[in-house]
């Protein structure tokens, strides 16, 4: 069974920096794409960043300069890293590996 778990969310205040995992297990996703999305009270989920399996990212416009992707194929584990955090990327953030997108997500919180 596919699982995907994510950690590293939390409360930040405004500028600050976070790092978000994600480890997937039973299945290895080393071929695939993987990637973040989030989703704010009130607003449709939103696609954030992603990688592919050789390595090219792309992000939302959103967080171009701030966020970088990650992974680790040997971990089969994908990262978020997050710097200058806004408000507005308040958010509960889910991976994805392939077309498998995290039921759990994790919290982040920018506020001071």
């Amino acid at each position: 069974q596919v699982q995907l778990v994510e950690s590293g969310g939390g409360l930040v205040q405004p500028g600050g920096s976070l790092r978000l995992s994600c480890a997937a297990s039973g299945y290895s996703f080393s071929k695939y794409s993987m990637g973040w999305y989030r989703q704010a009270p009130g607003k449709q989920r939103e696609l954030v960043a992603t990688i592919t399996s050789d390595g090219i990212t792309n992000y939302a416009d959103s967080v171009k300069g701030r966020f970088t992707i990650s992974r680790d194929k040997a971990k089969n584990t994908v990262y978020l890293q997050m710097n200058s955090l806004k408000p507005e990327d308040t958010a509960v953030y889910y991976c994805s590996a392939d077309r498998v997108v995290s039921r759990q997500g994790t919290q982040v919180t920018v506020s001071s």
